[in-house]
């Protein structure tokens, strides 16, 4: 059984168990979290359900098993023979969420 959800403007496809990187979530460690907008479920090999655009009273629940930064990624700017150089380091803040049931 799996599903298909959107979350922090992305979609997954999840399955109960798995671990996902997303972008950072406003919850704490250790919190349930609920993921209301699910777009397909597949309970079966031929049964799949889609939704137009969401599929109403399926949820998928998870628990966050903790926050971090992903590595860093360098952003250099420059403009040639105009002495123009720019140096900046990113790394994005993730949340890592385990996927606990998919109530369809």
């Amino acid at each position: 059984m799996y599903a298909v959800i959107e979350a922090c403007g992305r979609q997954y496809r999840v399955q109960e168990g798995d671990i996902l990187f997303m972008d950072k979530l406003d919850a704490n460690e250790g919190d349930t979290v609920t993921f209301d907008r699910v777009l397909a479920v597949s309970k079966g090999e031929g049964d799949v359900s889609f939704g137009a655009p969401v599929l109403e009273g399926v949820s998928v629940t998870g628990k966050v098993l903790n926050h971090g930064k992903g590595k860093k990624i360098i952003v250099f700017k420059y403009r040639p023979k105009e002495n123009y150089r720019r140096k900046k380091g990113h790394r994005q803040p993730y949340t890592r969420v385990q996927i606990e049931k998919i109530n369809a």
